[in-house]
């Protein structure tokens, strides 16, 4: 049994994984199309930035707007990017039910950001990356598996079992 999921590409079998997949976010009242606009828009503390990221057609776009503007990067941004990576995140997966079962579908698997382009989110493609992405997709089916409605646990505690 293969005990190791990869994903990369958002239309790939387990793509639901990937920033890049269209799942809409609601933070404050302001919709963001996936999380990686959001993720990409946090770089930048410029309203003027924040808003042309939000408003990107695509993830990839608004990955790569944000480094054309990377002169503008927020000071403290690598102290504080994998706080807003797990929020964006766990929020991706709280907000979209579908996805948050899909997530717990995955069981005790270890998950892999599968790129060869990244080696702090991803494996770096060799398997020697950091894969912090998929540390934080673990850690939120951890959170997950224990909240309701998806912990087996609270299910059983709400159900209407007969007492005779």
């Amino acid at each position: 049994m293969n005990r190791n999921i990869h994903f990369y590409e958002p239309n790939d079998a387990y793509g639901f994984l990937s920033n890049f997949f269209s799942a809409p976010i609601n933070i404050n009242g302001t919709i963001w199309k996936t999380s990686e606009h959001y993720y990409q828009a946090q770089k930048f503390t410029d309203k003027t930035i924040i808003e042309t990221i939000q408003n990107c057609a695509t993830p990839d776009i608004a990955f790569s707007l944000s480094r054309q503007y990377c002169e503008y990067v927020r000071e403290d941004w690598n102290n504080i990017r994998l706080d807003i990576m797990s929020f964006i995140v766990e929020e991706k997966f709280k907000q979209n039910p579908t996805l948050a079962f899909l997530l717990l579908e995955t069981g005790d698997v270890t998950i892999t950001e599968h790129s060869h382009k990244d080696s702090f989110w991803g494996d770096g493609g060799n398997g020697k990356g950091e894969n912090q992405l998929g540390k934080i997709l673990m850690a939120v089916r951890e959170k997950l598996s224990l909240q309701e409605p998806y912990s087996p646990i609270h299910l059983v505690d709400k159900a209407q079992l007969s007492t005779r």
